[in-house]
């Protein structure tokens, strides 16, 4: 089989020819910054704003790329447009930066930064039911990182806690999706997704105070803004979910993702909510995709 093609430290190479070192300080120790983008028909969706948040991420943790921003972006763009011929009928790919500090025993010394993009074809079957039935989230133990420690709104690949997460949200109810919590217990983010909930037609969802920024979270905040549904920011305990009349997840691959039960508990009548449905009709007429009937068909369950 042909094999995709990815940029690596200035060269374009076949996925499999990229080797990190294993000295090399983002394997060592995570010290390394990432975003992934999806396409859409095979074209980019905000590749600027998920590119703009890679370059916070590397300007807060200082390390400095010898690849502009604006590169970046270009560098992406052409890592889709050679691997177009690969990409699945009917189905779109996932588009992966990643820069670490590159070899040395500390920080302060280590260099060259180690830089990549690569692109892989997006797995639709991991989630393409749950838009019928919705997904079931678990309040987990483990906590996000504080951000006097390390602040979330980096997205680094330091995520030991996400793992413990997901472990934990599974013993409780095999296949559930974690849900985090700061140290004070409000709810955060899951583990690569932003959380939602809606209450009397209002969709909530925690403050940007210890959760990444997701680009997904701003597009759901933009759609609602079109649907004159109101978005309100604000400290959720998980009282909240309980109670709520719908919930459900935000990420690049699934965009909307409808979540009807947490803990075991039915979240409103345990089905997938009017303000879900109408998020991700409006996702799809902005993209110009059926996101739920392209996943449906990907994963043969069309």
């Amino acid at each position: 089989m042909a094999e995709y093609t990815a940029y690596f430290n200035g060269e374009w190479v076949p996925a499999g020819g990229v080797r990190i070192d294993p000295l090399d300080r983002g394997f060592l120790v995570g010290d390394v910054v990432f975003d992934v983008e999806r396409t859409f028909d095979g074209k980019s969706f905000r590749m600027r704003e998920h590119v703009d948040r890679l370059y916070r991420s590397l300007k807060y943790v200082r390390i400095e790329p010898d690849v502009t921003a604006d590169e970046m972006v270009e560098i992406s763009e052409e890592a889709i447009r050679r691997n177009e011929p690969l990409r699945p009928p009917g189905g779109d790919v996932n588009v992966h930066q990643f820069v670490t500090r590159g070899p040395g025993r500390y920080a302060w010394d280590a260099g060259p930064p180690t830089v990549c993009v690569r692109v892989t074809p997006i797995v639709f079957d991991k989630y393409a039911h749950y838009y019928g039935t919705g997904a079931h989230g678990a309040i987990t133990k483990a906590r996000s990182y504080e951000p006097e420690a390390l602040d979330p709104k980096v997205k680094h690949y330091s995520r030991m806690n996400f793992n413990l997460a997901e472990l934990e949200a599974n013993d409780r109810d095999p296949g559930a999706w974690p849900i985090l919590r700061d140290a004070a217990g409000s709810l955060t983010e899951g583990s690569g997704y932003n959380v939602f909930i809606v209450t009397d037609g209002v969709i909530r969802t925690p403050t940007d105070t210890a959760i990444l920024q997701g680009v997904s979270r701003a597009t759901v905040f933009d759609l609602a803004g079109r649907l004159d549904v109101p978005v309100s920011e604000e400290d959720l305990q998980p009282y909240d979910v309980y109670t709520a009349d719908e919930a459900f997840f935000a990420s690049t691959s699934f965009c909307v993702l409808p979540v009807t039960r947490v803990d075991g508990r039915k979240i409103g009548d345990g089905k997938p909510g009017p303000v879900s449905n109408h998020l991700l009709a409006a996702w799809s007429e902005s993209v110009g995709v059926d996101i739920v009937g392209q996943a449906l068909q990907q994963a043969g369950a069309a």
